[in-house]
């Protein structure tokens, strides 16, 4: 086996194999890569892993392949090493559970054990509140409040006696968790990042009508879906936390909460870049269209239909990192910078 003229848009710090031995060469950022031994029984899965070369600031490439006359792009926006990454803004989180009858027994000791999990994650400089919903919902607090020692106890408290009962009033809830604060008040610190985390089994039946609301409400938040039980309706979680610019975690097994919902909220309190956007040329079409955030140790990937032109002009992707502005241009041209590449066929 061998995999020849590897480029993967920007130097790299590691290259590994953990199940084979091989051999690699370099030839400016092209790799080639090969078994060290010679062919090998095919026994075990081949596994290649790699990391770039991090700097202070996310790294980007943008590889792009002629088909039929057209051109097709994928962005790739990589993170910098934790150490090296600006801290990140205060945040506001709005935790939304279901506490409807279908959440009985173990479900419900899933969401209280993942709410847990999610108040030890919090910063005395975030805010944070917890609305249930079953036939009706309620809220801790009527604003979102600091995280402080008092305020979280009292949260601690609140997920504690949770309860499943009752029937399933989704909308209403999610409503309340993306309304648009009122007047800032300012005894609280304008939230640069605004995470709603919406917990559930999913057992809906309105979907069409949640989706358009979280189209229609979203704003500036960020919608993050957690499906818990034997019977999440996936493809609504799915389609909530991609049109939320988030992510869908599922929970199949109680033993699973700690680690995933660890991993999870460890995810969430860690954003690098936020409020990402890309100038296109016109008439390209991207998807995502409105770009999630770039946290810590998860690339962000941005697929492109460029049309029957390459770019002209340099493509610009900007965001914030913290509360500093940054952008990375991307400049056309053959050889001109390594990280777009022009030609790469897959």
């Amino acid at each position: 086996m061998c995999i020849r003229d590897r480029d993967m848009g920007m130097l790299l710090a590691s290259v590994e194999a953990p199940y084979h031995e091989i051999a690699l060469s370099r030839r400016a950022g092209v790799y080639d890569i090969s078994l060290a031994d010679g062919p090998v029984e095919m026994d075990r899965d081949f596994v290649l892993q790699w990391s770039p070369v991090s700097g202070r600031e996310p790294g980007a490439a943008l590889f792009i392949e002629r088909v039929d006359g057209e051109y097709y792009g994928l962005l790739m926006l990589v993170p910098p090493a934790a150490d090296r990454a600006p801290e990140p803004a205060a945040r506001e989180m709005v935790f939304v559970v279901d506490t409807s009858g279908s959440m009985g027994g173990v479900s419900i000791r899933q969401a209280r054990d993942s709410l847990d999990q999610a108040l030890r994650h919090l910063r005395p400089q975030d805010s944070f509140n917890i609305i249930e919903f079953n036939s009706s919902h309620r809220a801790l607090f009527s604003r979102s409040l600091r995280a402080t020692r008092h305020n979280v106890q009292r949260a601690t408290e609140f997920v504690r006696h949770l309860d499943a009962s009752g029937g399933t009033e989704m909308l209403p809830a999610l409503q309340a968790a993306l309304a648009t604060p009122g007047q800032h008040d300012e005894l609280i610190a304008q939230q640069s990042l605004r995470q709603v985390i919406f917990i559930t089994d999913g057992a809906v039946g309105n979907e069409t009508a949640l989706y358009e609301e979280i189209v229609q409400r979203l704003g500036a938040s960020r919608l993050f879906t957690v499906g818990i039980g034997s019977a999440p309706n996936s493809w609504f979680m799915q389609m909530a936390a991609q049109a939320g610019r988030g992510t869908y975690t599922y929970i199949a097994d109680v033993q699973e909460v700690g680690r995933k919902m660890d991993a999870l909220f460890r995810q969430l309190s860690s954003p690098v870049a936020t409020q990402l956007e890309v100038d296109w040329p016109d008439g390209a079409e991207a998807w995502p269209q409105r770009l999630p955030d770039l946290y810590q140790g998860e690339p962000l990937l941005v697929a492109v239909k460029l049309g029957r032109q390459l770019p002209s002009a340099g493509i610009n992707v900007r965001g914030f990192m913290g509360e500093q502005a940054w952008t990375r241009e991307l400049q056309p041209g053959d050889g001109a910078d390594p990280a777009f590449a022009a030609d790469h066929p897959g």
